[in-house]
């Protein structure tokens, strides 16, 4: 079997994220990058199903700047056996579809039984990527699974909804996304680390694969959210109850 995992790096979640208000876009030096840890998810599954079956060949793909290669190498670092980098200058603050075509373009010869992708990013939560690449490959998407079992011939899994449970299935080949409620990512070995240096990684850019599209959105305009201000302060006097119902009244949050 080949698993495709589509891995993201974005900036760190523990520290301050900084919108651009000159391009509109996420300021990605602001902040240390990581491997978005729902991608990392993604990878875990991928690499337990390795786990029970050594001839499972598992490839992280991402599209990103030159430092996302780093991301690339941990994951190989964490045991996947190689990577391709979609990498173009020109293709920096891509819409999501432009993202999708290019993404599809770059999986489509990889002759994967299985794609696995998280089921939205931390910086952009939009969640439509995985979706958007399913409709370019013509593939089924089992989206926002929260247990999956991969099968010889199918993928099956459950996704959680307000009304209860879908369980879900699909022949391969297949997209699949996965939630949080899946395992966290191993943590890389020294051998791991120092194996990954020797891991093939394919580099492609726009022109290698064709025709990606026209961008269809943009950013008009961004600006800083407005510091927060001092709240009320009651200091209880006797009338503290009727200060906070006035309070909440004017509000009308009573």
């Amino acid at each position: 079997m080949k698993i495709v995992v589509l891995i993201k790096q974005v900036p760190d979640t523990a520290e301050e994220r900084i919108l651009d208000p000159a391009t509109g876009r996420l300021d990605r030096e602001a902040s240390d990058a990581v491997i978005d840890e729902i991608t990392e998810r993604a990878l875990e599954l991928a690499l337990s199903v390795k786990d029970g079956d050594k001839s499972t060949e598992v490839v992280v793909a991402t599209m990103g700047p030159k430092e996302a290669l780093k991301s690339i190498r941990k994951a190989l670092s964490m045991g996947a056996d190689s990577g391709i980098h979609v990498l173009d200058d020109g293709l920096a603050g891509a819409d999501l579809t432009v993202t999708a075509s290019v993404l599809a373009a770059a999986l489509r010869d990889t002759g994967a039984d299985l794609f696995i992708a998280g089921n939205e990013s931390t910086d952009g939560r939009a969640g439509m990527l995985p979706a958007m690449i399913a409709e370019h490959l013509g593939l089924p998407l089992l989206g926002s699974l929260v247990a999956a079992d991969i099968g010889a011939q199918s993928v099956s899994g459950q996704r959680a909804t307000e009304a209860g449970t879908q369980d879900v299935s699909a022949a391969y080949p297949a997209i699949v996304t996965v939630t949080e409620r899946f395992a966290e990512a191993r943590f890389p070995n020294f051998k791991g680390i120092m194996g990954a240096k020797r891991k093939p990684v394919s580099t492609l850019s726009a022109a290698d694969l064709g025709d990606t599209g026209q961008v269809s959105s943009s950013v008009l305009e961004v600006s800083q959210r407005p510091p927060r201000t001092a709240g009320a302060k009651i200091t209880d006097d006797g009338n503290a109850a009727a200060q906070l119902v006035d309070f909440l009244a004017s509000r009308r949050l009573i």
